[in-house]
């Protein structure tokens, strides 16, 4: 089968095509034939070992996926796909089910054929939703879940986005304000309609207005694109208000540290926690149509290298889908 392997930590030219054994189910497996993947933060930071974040997040990086070179060849941490077929222990799943999920730091995303356990994060595809969607779902929305759960949203609570355009960010809004919450939205100028028409009641244009010096104060700051900082945003916090992170070293300090001083605190813990209920919760949020997973850009896996380049430029619009075969 065709795959996309790397064997070396580096820029997007690393990557390459490559003939590999396709993969057999054990009992408790699907083989799956994927359709579509994408090229998330995750395989950008795993590809290069966190070398652009520095020298001891790049350390550990090694540590987790291979300190000489990647354990795991295929990169690829969401995909969508149909059944190839199933382990005599699956009782779930047949051959021919359209299925979505998130494999994590297990990968495999980038190949023609994966295996899956049948308790990973791994659900049906709604008949209404394309393969390229449902790839497009799970990494961002399970990490806004994650992410806003932490504070316990309520409705009626004030939860301003800033990165509202990415994958997280375009998730967040649209789960937020699912959960209730007034949600104001901070992007560029050629976002705003975009954001607005995922449910922001506000939109904040980031290089007309500064939202830290306007006066207004939220309950929850969600950082989804992890170029702010607390410091920054505690003026814009509500007494009792929450700094939600998504990235930074220096935010696993803050956050124990906020817990016990201070009124304004820091929520960010790794590693994220994605449960299974999630990605059942956003398959029916796909279905009534309440969750729509924005994409940016689409790339055959031939072009792979164009589309990691393009999402090193942190420049993408939601997701950047990667169509497998």
């Amino acid at each position: 089968m065709k795959a996309v392997v790397y064997d070396r930590y580096g820029p997007p030219e690393v990557l390459h095509l490559e003939d590999v054994p396709k993969p057999a189910p054990r009992d408790d497996e699907l083989l799956i034939r994927v359709r579509a993947t994408t090229v998330n933060r995750l395989d950008c930071h795993t590809r290069e070992a966190n070398m652009s974040s520095g020298p001891v997040v790049s350390a550990i990086s090694r540590l987790v996926s291979g300190v000489r070179a990647p354990r795991q060849r295929i990169l690829g941490s969401e995909l969508a796909g149909e059944v190839e077929a199933t382990g005599a222990a699956v009782r779930d799943f047949k051959a021919g089910d359209r299925v979505f999920g998130l494999t994590g730091l297990r990968f495999g995303g980038y190949a023609e054929y994966t295996c899956v356990r049948e308790s990973a994060r791994i659900t049906h595809v709604p008949s209404s939703v394309t393969f390229e969607e449902a790839a497009a779902t799970p990494d961002g929305a399970m990490n806004a879940l994650w992410s806003l759960g932490q504070v316990k949203l309520r409705p009626g609570m004030s939860v301003l986005v800033y990165g509202a355009s990415g994958s997280i960010g375009t998730a967040g809004v649209q789960l937020a304000r699912h959960l209730g919450a007034d949600v104001t939205g901070v992007t560029s100028t050629k976002n705003v309609d975009l954001v607005r028409s995922l449910g922001a009641g506000e939109v904040i244009d980031y290089t007309k207005e500064d939202f830290t010096k306007n006066g207004k104060t939220y309950d929850v700051v969600f950082d989804a694109v992890g170029k702010y900082s607390f410091e920054r945003s505690k003026g814009s916090l509500k007494p009792g208000g929450y700094y939600l992170a998504t990235d930074g070293f220096r935010n696993l300090l803050l956050a124990p540290w906020t817990a016990l001083f201070g009124e304004k605190k820091v929520s960010f813990t790794i590693p994220p926690r994605y449960p299974k209920e999630d990605l059942q919760l956003l398959k029916e949020l796909l279905e009534t149509g309440e969750y729509r997973p924005v994409i940016d850009r689409r790339y055959p896996m031939e072009r792979v290298v164009e589309a990691h380049r393009y999402v090193d430029t942190q420049q993408k619009v939601g997701n950047v889908v990667l169509l497998i075969g």
